[in-house]
Formats: C-alpha cells, structure tokens, sequence
C-alpha cells in the first residue's frame, strides 16, 4: 500500500522524504519480471511492528509484495517468517518449503536472533545464510538480503548492552553483505540508510516501528529499481 493508495489517516506517511511515492515505485520496479515472491527469516521478516500514528499498519515485505504488484498484479506472495528462530533453524524449517513454493525472487533474512545470545557463533550464521541463498540462487532466484539498522543510539537498548550490540550488528551486516556478493545477490545497506538515526523503532529496543518497515519496504525497491536498470543498461 502506497502513495494515493493510503486514506488520509495516513498523511504522514504520505509527506514522509524517506520513502518513495506511488509514481516512484512504478518507476523504479518498471520492466519487474518476478512473478513468485517468497520472503523467509525471523521476526523481522514476519512483519513484528509497532504502530505509529499517520501510517499504515504494514509490515516491510508486505509492502514490496504491494509494490511488485504494481508491475505484475497476478505476483504470487508466501511470507515464511516465523519470529524468534536462528539462523539455522530458519534454514531447517523454511528453506525447503520455500523451494517449493518456486520463488523468482526471495528476500533472506537470517541470523538476527543469532546475535542476542551470549556469544555471536559468525562463521555459523554465515554457513547457514550461504546455505539458503545458494540453494535459491542455483534455481535461478534473485535472492535479497539486507543488513540490519544500529538501534544502539536509541534510548530502548540498555546502555550495559550497547557496545556489544554495536559491534555484533556491524559483523552481521558484513558477512551478510559478503556471503550476498559472493552469490550474485542484492544486498539492501541498512546500516547507512539516513532514516536510520531518526525515529524509526519500537519501544521493545529489537524491532522496528511501521514507519520503519516502510523504509526498510523503500530500500529494498530501491536495491531493485538499481539493478533493473543495470539491466536495461
């Protein structure tokens, strides 16, 4: 749901430079050719938000769905997340399903919840992602990932936790963005998105408000406008 899709409860939104307009989203997915749509992870994935007034109540992938149907109205959309699995058990639990289903392009994002334990295992959560896209992209899947946005300037992350949290959220932006490239992936930059050090998360310090989802939704059609025209170049 977009632009002039949106009722005017939603002004908000509509006004907010972060995001992109109807028109812009038509642009920028113009000459899509995805028709099957899977987005597989943790609860970033399943769409965990908190509400926010003057924008829609949407989660990040369902928003891309809304956006690719713009191109392609018949685009067939599964949303495998399921909130609090590791990587591996993201791996274990959807990647078959989500090989089934045929995706032409999947979004991936695993290994966020790896990073709350007490140790962050990187060459584990590295295997596991390298797992899932390699297994999408040898089906001929353009598989997207992304990094994650440092919610450490925030007053919701304790200050005990603050350095450590910094730290392992660079590492997983990294290796998530190295195992992407190595692949022949998109990767979606987070972490330098501007959007990032405004007010963007939820109270619970973990997850993201829907203003937030709608950035991240923005970004990611971003990463796809880019290589369609690449493409056409």
């Amino acid at each position: 749901m977009t632009s002039t899709d949106l009722p005017s409860e939603h002004a908000r939104e509509l006004q907010d430079p972060h995001l992109l307009t109807e028109e812009e989203i038509t642009a920028q997915l113009q000459g899509a050719p995805w028709t099957r749509y899977a987005a597989i992870g943790d609860s970033i994935v399943a769409g965990i938000r908190e509400p926010l007034e003057g924008y829609a109540d949407l989660g990040w992938a369902d928003r891309v769905a809304a956006g690719l149907r713009r191109i392609n109205p018949e685009l067939e959309y599964h949303n495998f997340g399921v909130r609090d699995l590791s990587a591996a058990q993201i791996r274990a639990t959807q990647l078959d399903a989500a090989l089934e289903f045929k995706p032409d392009i999947a979004i991936v994002v695993a290994g966020g919840n790896d990073l709350l334990g007490k140790h962050f295992d990187t060459a584990a959560v590295e295997t596991e992602q390298a797992r899932m896209v390699s297994a999408l992209r040898s089906r001929g899947c353009t598989v997207v990932t992304m990094g994650l946005f440092d919610n450490t300037w925030t007053p919701y992350v304790a200050e005990k936790y603050k350095a450590v949290m910094k730290h392992r959220l660079q590492q997983f932006s990294d290796l998530t963005q190295a195992v992407t490239l190595r692949m022949g992936g998109l990767h979606v930059d987070l972490p330098n998105c501007p959007a990032g050090k405004e007010p963007i998360f939820a109270t619970d310090g973990l997850h993201l408000n829907v203003r937030g989802h709608a950035v991240v939704a923005t970004e990611v059609i971003r990463t796809l406008g880019e290589y369609l025209a690449a493409r056409k170049a």
